[in-house]
């Protein structure tokens, strides 16, 4: 396969020439640069303002914009991975709308690992969040790439799951990949990169987030993934519309069951009714992806997914003792411990990475 990245950021930029359509002329055996020259049959229809387009620009635009994009990523170590090349995940190039060009910061091969994604509610239960924050990390121990969204509340526990695995695990933005959002979650987008994970996006440098980028980030998501595990979720939700589109790409998804008086269950409940595995353990998802991970016959799927609790370190026990009590939030923890912000902080910090604990809301709650 050809690869030049500056022909197709160049095509990209051209109005109504979204990734479905391109997908379509590139299976019909065009190219970027057959599009851009406007070398096509008349049998080949294109959007009115697709046509507008080139009957008012030239392509030469284009390629300065390209060149100006491209420079930009060099200065920001990013790295640029367009449709025609070698290292394009394979699993994403089978959807109907795979983007034109990819964007990272990290690990480039990451891309065509086995990928599994972990999605769920910006604002989960306590429960909810334990369990993908566990469930992440035996996964990662398993083999899986764990893929999600680095929004917080499940995305940000799965990404930490893995990470407290000792594994990569490779964040997909709806901003370019040097614009952490959100902002609070840029200490864990660092953390992602110094354990050798990455951070991938279809935008190129400069791209904010908007609200329309994010369903356009979650079709990534379940494209470079073999499977979905979606952990909590309401009814009409992000996390929902991630699986659907699994589904409809073929990849296997699973859903977490809950109590029915949670209303982050029912999301979950709808996947189930609708044919999703349901999931209690971590093998329920190792067991029917085996393959994709060359496990061996006989191998013992629990020995991996079900690794020893870390323990906690001994100036740490009385804070993890106080929160195994109930929920508290940082001012009362301060009156009650007469710690120091900086203090608590960093006792908080260092057991939200070991698992222990999690912030939901404005209260910081210790995992059963």
């Amino acid at each position: 396969m050809r690869c030049d990245p500056r022909d197709w950021i160049a095509v990209s930029q051209v109005p109504g020439l979204g990734p479905a359509t391109l997908a379509q002329l590139t299976a019909a055996g065009y190219t970027p640069a057959d599009i851009l020259s406007q070398q096509l049959p008349d049998t080949v229809r294109l959007r009115a303002d697709t046509r507008h387009f080139f009957t008012r620009n030239s392509s030469v635009k284009l390629f300065q914009h390209a060149d100006q994009l491209l420079r930009m990523a060099e200065s920001l170590d990013l790295q640029v991975i367009s449709y025609d090349c070698p290292g394009y995940p394979p699993l994403l190039r089978q959807i109907h709308d795979p983007p034109a060009v990819l964007w990272l910061r990290g690990d480039v091969k990451l891309l065509v690992c086995p990928q599994l994604a972990v999605v769920g509610s910006r604002k989960p239960s306590p429960g909810g969040l334990q369990s993908a924050l566990q469930l992440a990390c035996s996964l990662a121990s398993a083999g899986f790439i764990i893929t999600s969204g680095l929004a917080q509340g499940v995305d940000a526990a799965a990404h930490q799951g893995a990470l407290n695995a000792a594994r990569p695990t490779l964040a997909v933005l709806g901003s370019s990949p040097e614009l952490i959002y959100p902002r609070g979650n840029t200490r864990l987008a660092d953390a992602i990169l110094a354990q050798g994970g990455a951070l991938v996006s279809e935008f190129p440098p400069g791209t904010r987030p908007r609200p329309e980028h994010f369903p356009r980030r979650n079709r990534i998501i379940s494209g470079l993934s073999v499977g979905t595990l979606v952990v909590e979720a309401a009814l009409r939700s992000g996390s929902l519309i991630t699986a659907r589109l699994a589904m409809e790409q073929g990849r296997e998804v699973f859903a977490l069951p809950g109590a029915l008086s949670n209303p982050l269950a029912r999301g979950c409940h709808a996947l189930i009714r609708e044919g999703a595995v349901l999931v209690e353990t971590a093998a329920h998802i190792c067991e029917p992806l085996a393959p994709l991970l060359g496990f061996l016959d006989g191998t013992s799927v629990d020995m991996v997914v079900n690794p020893l609790p870390d323990p906690v370190a001994p100036e740490l026990q009385s804070l993890l003792a106080l929160l195994r009590q109930e929920s508290w939030t940082l001012d009362a923890l301060r009156s009650e411990t007469g710690l120091t912000v900086s203090e608590l902080q960093q006792q908080l910090i260092k057991l939200e990475l070991a698992g222990k604990i999690a912030l939901v809301g404005n209260r910081y709650s210790a995992f059963a």
